[in-house]
């Protein structure tokens, strides 16, 4: 058996703060044995390094990576979300296995560099031969996502309607599910292949759009059974919302919550255009929600009404989304700072000390693994060791001192500031 491996950084992020003398013992699995003041003799080769928490994205759609700067010219016209979507169906329609390896790739590596070293890849796009519903993208995905060394939950998306009491049409029919009973056997095919410990499954309904109320409890109850979590994208769109009413009475937070008694399993992605009211019962039983400030700017989605939300023990987490730009740093900052802009007040999204960037540090972190069933996001005994070096001379943090650091990065820094990344102890 190889002797334990031991990190030590400059300064660390530990129990709330970054501190120095902090050495890291990883165990031959890939997992943090022991940190603290242990005593060891390291050869310090990350004296000019701080030791983050490897930055935990809770929502991607990786094959959207090849969206970048397409779509951006508005000549005679506004954009919208669904004027959007029309041309992510027409990536989709292009699309076959080498260049989704190729996009996948690229933006896993990407993500990597970004300081990201876990994902939930919430994947709706299956099939390369529709007519047999072969679910040949599902391996594209895992295979890039092995290669790029990230540690990586697919959250595997049944689809079965292209919106409500709709058929699916076009290029939809490459995200189709078969009924619940033919999801749940490719589910069980993909975990007999899963032969990495940095790869695992999550269950997804896509939305209200793509599943009725009757299929997502089935696939929540199933899910849960099996210790699985389970995501959905909720209340993005105004539109969704109303079809949402008409349907079946009630938007779709309020009618999950009612009929599916959510708890920490669910992530509901979003929840742009959620009232208090109904993100207050479904937080109360313990769910959670992921937001994807960049993604949410990009489409127009709008700002959430998330001061009480900030104020509260709501589980927060973040997501790239749409990959436009793959960087925490910015999904951080900008979940803070489009509070900032549709209240009028600074410092929303705090701690209980008040404390803003730690608070958003835990939300792209514990609150991405919390959201992913993953033991990370932090730095402690028993979770993986996952993390991001942060480049202490880097330019755009000049200046700081320990007690500032967190904030100079998190307000301050850019991508350059993040010297790389390990996951599971092996750095990239």
């Amino acid at each position: 058996m190889k002797p334990p491996r031991v990190l030590e950084a400059a300064w660390t992020w530990i129990d709330g703060s970054f501190q120095t003398g902090v050495q890291i013992e990883i165990d031959e699995a890939g997992r943090i044995s022991r940190c603290g003041e242990l005593g060891i003799d390291t050869n310090r080769s990350l004296a000019d390094r701080a030791l983050l928490p490897g930055f935990v994205n809770a929502h991607s759609h990786a094959f959207q990576r090849g969206l970048r700067g397409e779509g951006e010219r508005f000549p005679g016209a506004t954009g919208s979300f669904w004027s959007w979507r029309e041309a992510m169906y027409s990536l989709v329609e292009r699309l076959d296995r080498e260049s989704l390896y190729r996009l996948s790739r690229r933006a896993f590596d990407e993500m990597r560099a970004a300081g990201i070293t876990a994902v939930g890849e919430f994947h709706y796009l299956h099939h390369h031969r529709v007519r047999e519903l072969d679910f040949a993208f599902d391996d594209v995905v895992l295979t890039a996502a092995r290669d790029s060394g990230l540690r990586t939950v697919l959250l595997e998306a049944y689809y079965r309607r292209g919106g409500v009491g709709r058929e699916l049409t076009g290029a939809q029919r490459r995200f189709a599910t078969p009924d619940p009973g033919g999801f749940w056997r490719q589910i069980d095919e993909l975990t007999a292949t899963l032969d990495d410990p940095r790869l695992s499954l999550g269950v997804v309904a896509h939305s209200i759009r793509a599943a009725d109320p009757g299929e997502v409890a089935e696939l929540h109850a199933e899910a849960r059974g099996r210790g699985l979590v389970f995501h959905m994208h909720v209340e993005e769109q105004e539109r969704e919302i109303i079809d949402c009413r008409e349907a079946y009475g009630r938007g779709p937070l309020a009618l999950m919550t009612e009929r599916l008694a959510p708890g920490p399993e669910f992530t509901a992605i979003h929840c742009t255009h959620s009232t208090s009211e109904d993100v207050g019962r479904f937080a109360a039983g313990g769910g959670g929600i992921c937001l994807c400030p960049l993604t949410e700017a990009n489409l127009a989605d709008g700002i959430p009404e998330f001061r009480q939300l900030g104020e509260s023990d709501v589980g927060l987490s973040l997501g790239t989304d749409s990959n436009a730009r793959i960087s925490m740093l910015e999904e951080m900052r900008w979940l803070e700072y489009g509070q900032r802009l549709a209240s009028g007040h600074r410092g929303v999204i705090v701690d209980s000390e008040g404390a803003c960037a730690s608070r958003l540090l835990d939300c792209a972190t514990a609150g991405g693994a919390a959201a992913l069933g993953l033991d990370a996001g932090r730095i402690a005994p028993g979770c993986w060791a996952d993390f991001a070096l942060i480049d202490l001379d880097h330019p755009s943090l000049g200046g700081w001192r320990p007690e500032t650091l967190l904030d100079s990065l998190v307000f301050g820094g850019g991508d350059g500031a993040i010297a790389g990344s390990y996951v599971g102890g092996v750095s990239e």
